[in-house]
This record gives structure tokens, sequence and C-alpha cells, in this order.
């Protein structure tokens, strides 16, 4: 099995060494022909805007999203989760691939400073509670009726599947614990 990591900008690095931990090989997606030796794909936090603006110059959006839409499985990471999203509240003209049928609101918990992590139930990986860590992280405010929530935090979704992708508010790569990528590899192997 070979899992993409969009290897634009952000937490690349955290998540190609958890996958490799657990023996999974890599690519650095850059370019459209990378996304065709791939069984799924992580795309990981960032800044959306920037995410965007390179996704266009590199030609990886149109393809990015057709793929998604003919089901390769992917994950987003807190700005990976808002380029999957159907709708961004408070920047309603931002593009994104629209493949996650939820509406997102950037940097809903404050700045740089007010970033935190807490513990919280997730069923799908375990009994044992997993350490979020948010970092001026998206909220989802509103989610499509086919979109399954497995954890909250505040009585907000903070991970979600709809079909093949995964979207989580928080940053999974940043902990030591591989549960919520173990979850994603299943996905990826059918």
């Amino acid at each position: 099995m070979k899992i993409g990591i969009l290897a634009i900008q952000g937490s690349i690095v955290e998540h190609k060494n958890m996958l490799e931990r657990l023996g999974v090989e890599t690519v650095l997606v850059k370019k459209p022909e990378h996304l065709e030796i791939i069984d799924g794909i992580i795309l990981p936090g960032g800044e959306s805007t920037t995410f965007f603006t390179i996704l266009e110059n590199r030609l990886l959006f149109d393809a990015l999203r057709e793929k998604l839409v003919n089901g390769l499985p992917a994950m987003g990471t807190c700005a990976g989760l808002i380029l999957l999203s159907s709708r961004i509240e408070n920047h309603p003209d931002q593009k994104t691939l629209k493949v996650l049928d939820i509406t997102v609101s950037r940097n809903a918990y404050g700045r740089q400073r007010e970033s935190f992590s807490t513990y919280v139930k997730i069923p799908v990986i375990g009994d044992r509670e997993y350490e979020c860590i948010f970092i001026r992280a998206p909220q989802i405010v509103e989610i499509g009726r086919n979109v399954k929530v497995h954890a909250t935090f505040n009585d907000r979704p903070i991970f979600v599947e709809e079909n093949n992708i995964l979207g989580l508010t928080f940053h999974p790569e940043l902990t030591d614990d591989p549960r919520i990528h173990e979850y994603f590899l299943k996905r990826c192997s059918g």
C-alpha cells in the first residue's frame, strides 16, 4: 500500500513519520501524476488559502478532486479538512474541493496562542481516550445528512467521515498515538 501526502506545506514530515512507523510506504504528492500511484491521500494542516493557490498552480486541484470524487480515500487534518469541505462560513468565496458535505469556520478556536490539546472518546478507534491537538483549528459548524460524526468537542464535530473522506479539525500526526492513522489505513485497504 502507498499513501500519498499532499506535499505543499504543513505537517508533511509528521504524517510521513507516523505512516512509516506503521510500515506504510509514502509518496509526497507534488504533481498530478503522483495521484496515479497511491491508494489514499492525506491532506495535512497548513494554510488553506495557500494550499488552494499552489494546487491550482501545479494543476493538482482538478486532478485531486476527480480522484476523490471517484473514490480515492482521503484524510484531511485542520487546513486539509477545510480544503475538503463544501463551504467555509467565514470565507464563502474561498474555493474548496467540495467532497465532504460540511461547512467549516476557519480559525474558529482563535489565534496561535489559543491552541490547546484535550482528550476525547473516539469509539471507532477504541475505548481509550485520544489526545486531540488543536492549532488555529477550524470548527465544523454544519454537516450534511450522510456525514458520520465520530467525535465531538464542546458539542461540535471534530472527526467526521463521508464515504471515502475523513475530516479532522485536529492534528493526529502530532501525537504518538497511531490509532487515527490506522483507522484511515483500514479505509484505504477496503
